[in-house]
C-alpha cells in the first residue's frame, strides 16, 4: 500500500497553510494498492519529535474502503469516517505546530488497511484506536512530512 500527497512530498517540508502558522487545514492524501479484503481504513498523524511525548494531530477511523483520497481541507466525516481525539483536545485535524525555535519536527501520516470496521465509543484516543486495530491490520502505509517554526 502506498500513501502520497499532492500537498507535500515524502520527507519534504509541509507548506504553512496546513499548519498552525497558516490556515491549519488538512493536506491532500491519496492511497493505492490496498489489500483486496479491506473493509475500512484508519489514519493517525503524530509528531514523535514533540517535547515530552509523541503529539497526536489527527485520528480518523472507519474510513470507508471505497475511499481512496482525502481532499485538502475536507471534513472526512462527511464520507462516514469517525473522528478520534487528538492532543489538542479536539476531534478534527490539528496541523503541525512545533515550539518556535525547536527546529524541524517530523509528522508521520500513517494509514492502516483493516479487515473490519472498528466498534468504538465516541471520540477515542490514538491508543484506543490502535488497541482496537490489533489483529485486524492488513497493510500499513506511511508518509512523513517536516515542519519548523522560527
Amino acid at each position: 500500500m502506498i500513501l502520497k500527497s499532492n500537498s507535500f512530498g515524502a520527507n519534504q517540508e509541509i507548506p504553512e497553510k496546513y499548519t498552525c502558522s497558516g490556515a491549519n487545514i488538512s493536506p491532500h492524501l491519496v492511497w493505492e494498492n490496498a489489500p483486496k479484503h479491506t473493509k475500512s481504513f484508519a489514519l493517525i498523524v503524530d509528531d514523535p519529535d514533540a517535547p515530552k511525548k509523541t503529539w497526536v494531530h489527527w485520528v480518523v477511523y472507519n474510513i470507508p474502503a471505497t475511499l481512496k483520497e482525502i481532499i485538502e481541507g475536507h471534513e472526512i466525516e462527511k464520507f462516514g469516517a469517525k473522528p478520534g481525539m487528538n492532543d489538542f483536545g479536539t476531534i478534527k485535524y490539528g496541523g503541525p505546530c512545533p515550539p518556535k525555535g525547536n527546529g524541524f519536527h517530523r509528522y508521520f501520516f500513517k494509514l492502516y488497511a483493516l479487515d473490519t470496521d472498528l466498534k468504538m465509543a465516541a471520540d477515542p484516543t490514538k491508543e484506543q484506536v490502535l488497541e482496537a486495530m490489533k489483529g485486524h491490520v492488513l497493510a500499513q502505509a506511511e508518509l512523513i512530512g517536516r515542519f519548523k517554526r522560527d
